[in-house]
């Protein structure tokens, strides 16, 4: 089926529809924005971009569009674990510089490694300062 039938179909009704108030989001995987449109839409567009966080790192799988009847070989997976910067050249690399995948998502792409990488970093632990000063002292 091309991609605007199948997205007339699901676009109104699909399991991974949030309806908020006077917005639509979608909760699936491959949705690098959440929200429900044909442009991120993953079930609609034969070549989708997934970033989800792996043990250290993210995860970039990008589905084969000439692969669609062997689910098992239409996904081409890699981890990604460098640092920040490295790691954004790198998705951005692989989506939209040097293979012209899906240019329109880099920006996105980029985003959402850069949020699944900040929650990733350990959180730091500030010492609570001394109270100083005559009413401090008095309590």
């Amino acid at each position: 089926m091309s991609a605007d039938l199948v997205w007339a179909i699901i676009k109104n009704n699909n399991s991974f529809l949030v309806k908020r108030q006077n917005v639509e989001f979608s909760s699936e995987p491959s949705n690098l924005k959440n929200v429900n449109t044909f442009k991120y839409s993953g079930l609609a567009n034969y070549k989708n971009v997934t970033i989800a966080p792996a043990a250290r790192g993210v995860r970039l799988t990008i589905k084969k569009a000439g692969k669609q009847q062997s689910p098992a070989k239409s996904a081409n997976s890699v981890v990604i674990s460098k640092s920040g910067r490295k790691t954004f050249k790198t998705v951005a690399n692989l989506i939209a510089r040097g293979t012209k995948y899906r240019p329109d998502l880099r920006a996105a792409a980029v985003a959402r490694a850069s949020a699944i990488l900040a929650s990733q970093r350990p959180v730091k632990v500030h010492a609570k300062r001394e109270a100083k000063g005559v009413r401090a002292n008095k309590a």
